[in-house]
């Protein structure tokens, strides 16, 4: 009688290769922390913006924190649909994400743009390879989960971006 391992259970019939597979799938698990990492830094902004920008600041950060959590699901469902584990904790976001979280007690509204801008572009490069990874296995239905979501991101990039610029 076979043995049922963890793997076993999790198992998702696939014609990709199972290796190329898993990797897709951690890289997945990676872009889940990431967007669950910035989300919350989003809304730490969100919650604590101030000054004369106060209310378009606010309602930006919002929107893009709403897109942010949009995102989650479908990224780590995509992971499972693979056939491997997506998150399981908090914790394991702390070990995996590459987003830094900020807990300072005051950030500058326009530092808090740059930071948000500079880790929007990390989250779409992230992404970018792990499209690649995609790629080598012909893994087309992430690739295009992959392609809409890093267009939201230099579209995050590209707002949080102009609305940092000094005024001419």
């Amino acid at each position: 009688m076979k043995t049922t391992t963890q793997r076993d259970l999790l198992a998702t019939p696939s014609y990709l290769d199972e290796t190329g597979r898993e990797k897709v799938a951690d890289g997945l698990r990676r872009l889940v922390a990431n967007l669950f990492a910035l989300y919350v830094k989003t809304k730490n902004y969100h919650w604590h913006m101030s000054g004369r920008h106060f209310r378009d600041y606010h309602l930006l950060l919002d929107e893009q924190s709403q897109q942010i959590f949009a995102a989650i699901d479908p990224v780590a469902e995509r992971g499972r649909k693979l056939g491997f584990a997506t998150l399981r904790s908090i914790g394991e976001i702390g070990q995996l994400q590459q987003i830094a979280d900020d807990n300072a007690f005051h950030v500058n509204p326009l530092d808090m743009l740059t930071i948000l801008t500079a880790d929007n572009q990390l989250l779409a490069q992230a992404m970018r390879e792990l499209h690649a990874q995609c790629d080598d296995i012909n893994d087309v239905a992430t690739a295009s989960i992959l392609e809409n979501y890093i267009d939201q991101a230099e579209g995050r990039t590209w707002f949080l971006y102009e609305a940092s610029r000094p005024v001419e």
